[in-house]
């Protein structure tokens, strides 16, 4: 698979199945995040691999009630970091974006390998910092599941979830978050994404 085929397949499934997690799926998945480019090569990015079961479970108490699917991956990975550790412009949040792109490696690599990597920010930061023991000097940016797909709908799904899983990929038009040359405001139809 090239990059372009990853970028194709990879896609927020809700429904996984499990797999065996190894010490060599996690650094695969580490090694892919760690090549990613950064403000003067600083690599802001935290990543916390959890998936021993007890560990999971302390986790899976901090999920919201909409990402009680979540329960069902294999591995969850928090997303760290700190504005300290990258370039600091007063005006930008380099460490964000720098640590946006590794993420976006581990993704791509995880679709690579016939995974699923379902980023999500339904969850109480406080609790999952608790059980992961984060201080409070870093950012909880995201977590990611991480899991098989399952060819089976997770029961635990709401309706809207069972349609965006069931139904054809949705963006965006290119045309609405493309601007040429300039910001063209008349181009702007934002709305919140109904939930």
């Amino acid at each position: 698979m090239d990059v372009k085929q990853a970028i194709e397949a990879r896609r927020a499934y809700r429904s996984f199945a499990p797999i065996t997690v190894t010490e060599d799926l996690v650094m695969d998945l580490a090694d892919a995040a760690h090549k990613a480019a950064s403000c003067n090569n600083n690599q802001p990015w935290r990543y916390i691999f959890v998936y021993e079961t007890t560990q999971l479970e302390h986790v899976h108490e901090a999920l919201s009630r909409g990402n009680a699917w979540a329960k069902s991956g294999s591995m969850i990975i928090a997303v760290l970091s700190r504005r300290e550790y990258d370039c600091t412009p007063p005006d930008r949040d380099l460490f964000m974006f720098d640590t946006g792109m590794a993420t976006a490696h581990l993704l791509l690599r995880a679709t690579e390998l016939g995974l699923l990597a379902h980023p999500i920010a339904g969850y109480s930061a406080e609790k999952v910092r608790e059980v992961l023991g984060i201080p409070p000097e870093l950012v909880l940016i995201a977590l990611i599941i991480v899991g098989k797909r399952s060819d089976k709908l997770n029961p635990t799904l709401l309706e809207w979830q069972v349609e965006r899983d069931t139904g054809p990929r949705q963006r965006r038009p290119l045309d609405e978050v493309v601007h040429l040359n300039a910001y063209h405001p008349e181009q702007e139809k934002w709305a919140p994404k109904p939930k």
